[in-house]
Formats: structure tokens, C-alpha cells, sequence
């Protein structure tokens, strides 16, 4: 089992919480009409963002040894809800024509 240094797990962590930051701006920008426009993209890239940063630190926490069954279990909550707001926002989006 090879170590994984603390610095690579906060630079995961912190990639995730600029995500997650990123997907709130965009919830945020659901409310006010005028900014409606703006939201699917920054949810979305928010969504990429933060899901790649949780797939980082997962992946290199798994290296320390197994995860534990609620580390497992908020992962695949954090990631079906993901897949949930990338469906919803595929089948609410406006139809141009």
C-alpha cells in the first residue's frame, strides 16, 4: 500500500469545495430571471468540478486502506445526486425553435 501525502488529499478537497461552490452559484442563479440564463452552465461545470475533486480524494483515501461503509455510502448519495441534476436539468431545458 503506498502512502498518499496530506497535501494531494486537501488539494482534492479543495477542488471539491470549489465545486461545490461553483453549484450553488448556479442554484443561486436559478431564482432571479434575468440570471436564468447562466445557471445550467455553472451548474454544470460546478457538478464537473466538484465531482472530480470527490473522485480525486475518494480514489486517493482509498490508498490508505478500505473506506469505511459511510464514506462509501455518502459518495454514491453525492454522485446519484449529481446524476439527478444532470437529468433534470437535461429534460427541464428549454426548447429552442
Amino acid at each position: 500500500m503506498r502512502l498518499v501525502p496530506s497535501s494531494s488529499i486537501k488539494a482534492a478537497e479543495l477542488t471539491s469545495a470549489v465545486g461545490a461552490a461553483v453549484l450553488g452559484a448556479g442554484a443561486a442563479l436559478l431564482l432571479p430571471i434575468e440570471w436564468r440564463a447562466h445557471a445550467p452552465a455553472l451548474l454544470l461545470t460546478g457538478a464537473a468540478v466538484h465531482g472530480a475533486g470527490m473522485t480525486l480524494k475518494y480514489r486517493l483515501e482509498a490508498r490508505l486502506g478500505s473506506p469505511a461503509w459511510w464514506q462509501r455510502g455518502l459518495f454514491a448519495v453525492c454522485s446519484a445526486g449529481l446524476g439527478l441534476l444532470a437529468l433534470w436539468l437535461w429534460v427541464s431545458r428549454p426548447v429552442i425553435g
